[in-house]
């Protein structure tokens, strides 16, 4: 089951790396609440076409769990996508990929101030060798960038993004026992729901930019693997091996979103990327060889 859950999130991870490329691809010829809206529109009708059936059986155990599923679509999906999208405009890739690392430590701090939840000391050593992989990549090899490194409002605001999916994922304990696709199906309905008014705000405030051909590429993406694949695995490596664990993999996606970045934007592959992805494997690694008995 543990690799199992490992496989799922590493999937999971490579497709938020790839989420990475398309929101620098977005830039231009996508706004950035368009690109929320679309995204979950797209997802919304692709996830009711294959779960009707499952709903149908699952609506009593939904009806009754609805403030949860909500919640999860509004906090984790739009939150989440609709504060980085916007984040990006107004702050660096180098930014946001280092302020994203704080998740991992925000669920982490999170899980222990609730639920009281144990950490070991080897977990920890493995948090800080992903965190370092991370920053590694985040800094291109040069730790002396992050000193250099300005507050504007895009980091500020992208401090709500990492809360967002911190407590999304703390929240995942609470999911109702419905199948993956009406887990799947409720929330993103919440999430188009509430994207539709951000998309609102945006035409009325003269920001709003309609897709053109990349525009639409980069929607879709985000609808099939960003948010269908990468969630329904990652909620299941949650379910797998708990909040703690599964959190610690998001270290992962700066250095995909890297190496993605290497093979599809063509920029040159350098060596602290290899390091950055051994360094965040190996971290992961130890983290579970040292978890505590209970997690």
């Amino acid at each position: 089951m543990h690799r199992q859950a490992y496989l799922f999130l590493v999937i999971a991870t490579l497709c938020w790396g790839g989420n990475a490329v398309a929101g620098k691809l977005a830039i231009g010829h996508i706004s950035p609440m368009m690109l929320t809206f679309w995204r979950w529109f797209f997802a919304v009708v692709i996830i009711f076409a294959i779960s009707l059936k499952d709903l149908r059986r699952d609506w009593p155990v939904i009806r009754a769990n609805i403030p949860v599923l909500g919640f999860l679509g509004i906090v984790g999906y739009v939150v989440f996508n609709a504060v980085l999208y916007t984040a990006v405009t107004y702050t660096s890739a180098i930014n946001v990929t280092v302020e994203q690392t704080l998740i991992p430590v925000l669920i982490f701090i999170l899980n222990f101030a609730l639920f009281r939840t144990k950490v070991s000391w080897l977990q920890i050593v493995g948090f800080s060798l992903t965190a370092i992989g991370s920053l590694l990549t985040a800094a291109h090899g040069d730790f002396a960038t992050l000193v250099t490194l300005t507050v504007n409002f895009g980091d500020a605001i992208m401090i709500i993004a990492i809360a967002a999916y911190a407590l999304y994922t703390i929240a995942l304990r609470w999911r109702p026992p419905i199948s993956w696709k009406s887990l799947m199906a409720v929330p993103a309905l919440f999430a188009l729901v509430f994207s539709i008014p951000l998309a609102g705000w945006e035409y009325s405030s003269g920001g709003m930019i309609w897709p053109d051909m990349t525009g639409w590429m980069v929607a879709l993406y985000t609808a099939v693997f960003a948010s269908l694949v990468a969630q329904v695995l990652y909620i299941r490596g949650v379910t797998d091996i708990g909040a703690n664990r599964a959190g610690l993999f998001i270290n992962l996606v700066p250095v995909f979103g890297t190496l993605l970045s290497v093979i599809l934007l063509g920029e040159q592959l350098q060596l602290f990327h290899v390091i950055a992805l051994v360094l965040a494997l190996g971290g992961i690694a130890i983290a579970e060889r040292g978890k505590p008995a209970l997690t």
